[in-house]
């Protein structure tokens, strides 16, 4: 039993949440799907262009997919790959791997062809189910990959009849978001649901230990690869999360399904864990939105809608509260504003309590924590600038470069220790023992302090990463990119303040070739690197500042010449 001497953080915790969750209470994520499934089989799971989609409805479906996958002759412990934004087949994807007894393997959509044939070869990945959006980019890198199976989806897909024809239609001919592509052997996802439910499913035995989801993150280091997340992780990251919200959701009446909006993507570890699998546990209703860059779309779904929980970057916080549709809105029943995946800014939670009256609670995470690690009490009424206290079960210090904790107030890194921390990352182990302790704990490669109180704050980050928009970005992945374009001799990467993404990436370039221009540059990193790790800032010099041993002096980068 631990004290408050061991945990001065416990404190501070609200009433009725407890010191540590256990995770044993489920075996799989698989067994607490299918609990959901048949307790709230009538409830509605998911709401998607006004279509609603019920427990019993997601269960049916992803049992057929189930089946179907199991039929392609994969083996348990595979790895499927789902490439889509939020749309109600991704839930359905994810349940009916898990099901089958293979590993989600989360892909950002809007990769580029290199940034998803890394991910398809490094995980290994036999199958994908895609949307054909982004079907082109998997045509140009699908030969070098694994992939042998491809389950192609459309927007419309089951939205049933004329609605989802018409969605269709909207999407590919008026709006002209499918780019053409050529991927002969794919199998329609409505055509795999009809030949899965000809089949049976074979139940496969899953254990905790088993792998349930591969995360990919640069981690400390840049190179993409994958924080392993086990069936235990994720189901231990779920009842924290409940525990910890509990003191905010108990408030929900009873004759109201808890409904949370989901505007993150599903792909990003906050979305998946804190959105649907959350959600699933407490028999929720999810608001899917499939384009939270379409504010105006968004503000006029919710607006149809009563919703009681916000998961948001500060970014989208920001943009909400500041658009002119934001009153159209009914804001009076939301009880949890969680903000994460990147700092929230005092002025941004400040209008935000003001124009919805729910503070926005501050959380921490990483892909290798399933995410969330600390976060502020839910019952808070203000602002705090800080990341919070660990959740329950949950062990945090700073420590210094040996390892040693170091002093209250006292910079250092920040470690992390729980049943949420990864095992390590998918077949490294030498980028593994990089970030475990002897003692357990995971290093984030995030500068803190804790106070007497037992709350965290982020004061730096030990790694050069950029921050945008709560994506992580990688300064050598970057340069790496740049460095293949002809013409360019050296270059460096920096984040520098932003306005709307918190920060933004710079480069600068030192040219080989003097009829190298800014235009060329952001062309090829326009082809080679998704949206977010594209540099905003470009600055041509003749040198950059090194130290003797010639190592790049950052710093000194990000100040404009």
């Amino acid at each position: 039993m631990t004290t408050v001497n061991d945990r001065p953080w416990l404190a501070a915790y609200p009433q009725g949440v407890a010191a540590d969750i256990d995770p044993s209470q489920y075996g799989s994520l698989v067994q607490l799907l299918e609990e959901s499934f048949q307790k709230f089989a009538a409830r509605d799971a998911y709401v998607f262009l006004g279509k609603e989609f019920s427990y019993g409805e997601i269960d049916s479906l992803s049992r057929a997919f189930a089946a179907y996958l199991q039929g392609l002759g994969l083996t348990k412990g595979e790895r499927v790959a789902i490439m889509m934004p939020n749309v109600p087949q991704y839930p359905v994807a994810v349940a009916a791997v898990l099901r089958a007894g293979f590993v989600v393997v989360n892909v950002n959509p809007l990769y580029t062809p290199r940034e998803l044939e890394h991910q398809l070869k490094d995980s290994g990945a036999k199958a994908i189910v895609i949307i054909e959006n982004f079907a082109g980019t998997l045509q140009q890198c699908i030969a070098a990959t694994p992939v042998k199976h491809v389950v192609l989806a459309a927007m419309g897909d089951l939205l049933g009849g004329l609605k989802g024809a018409l969605v269709n239609y909207v999407v590919r001919k008026v709006k002209k978001m499918v780019p053409a592509f050529s991927l002969p052997a794919a199998v329609r996802f409505n055509e795999a649901i009809v030949r899965g439910q000809r089949g049976t499913l074979r139940k496969p035995e899953i254990k905790p230990e088993d792998v349930a989801v591969l995360q990919y993150t640069g981690g400390t280091t840049g190179i993409s690869k994958g924080a392993v997340l086990l069936h235990r992780n994720v189901i231990a990251n779920v009842l924290q999360s409940e525990a910890w919200n509990a003191p905010a959701t108990s408030r929900i009446p009873a004759s109201e399904q808890p409904t949370g909006v989901c505007a993150l993507p599903l792909y990003h570890i906050f979305a998946f864990t804190v959105g649907m699998m959350l959600s699933l546990r407490l028999g929720g209703k999810l608001i899917l939105i499939p384009n939270p860059r379409d504010l105006a779309g968004m503000l006029k779904e919710l607006s149809k809608q009563k919703f009681h929980t916000f998961p948001a970057v500060n970014t989208l916080f920001n943009g909400i509260a500041n658009h002119p549709d934001f009153n159209k809105v009914d804001w009076s029943h939301l009880k949890i504003s969680v903000g994460g995946g990147m700092a929230v800014q005092g002025a941004v939670a400040k209008l935000w309590l003001q124009k919805t009256g729910c503070a926005i609670c501050e959380g921490y995470g990483l892909s290798e924590t399933s995410p969330s690690a600390s976060c502020n009490p839910v019952t808070s009424t203000e602002f705090t600038g800080t990341i919070g206290v660990p959740l329950p079960s949950t062990w945090m210090k700073c420590i210094d470069d040996e390892g040693h904790t170091v002093a209250e107030g006292q910079p250092g890194e920040i470690a992390i220790k729980g049943p949420q921390v990864m095992p390590g990352y998918w077949q490294r182990p030498d980028e593994t023992a990089k970030v475990m302790t002897a003692d357990g704990y995971f290093k984030t490669g995030d500068i803190g302090v804790m106070d007497g109180r037992g709350y965290f704050r982020i004061v730096d980050r030990k790694k050069d990463m950029v921050l945008v928009s709560g994506f992580n970005v990688y300064p050598n992945e970057v340069e790496d990119v740049v460095m293949q374009l002809p013409g360019v001799a050296e270059c460096a990467v920096v984040g520098v303040p932003d306005e709307k993404t918190g920060e933004a990436v710079k480069l600068v370039i030192v040219r080989r070739d003097p009829a190298l221009t800014e235009e060329k540059v952001r062309e090829f990193c326009h082809a080679n690197l998704t949206g977010y790790k594209r540099p905003r800032v470009i600055e041509f010099r003749t040198d950059l500042p090194k130290t003797p041993v010639g190592k790049i002096l950052r710093r000194e980068l990000r100040d404009p010449r």
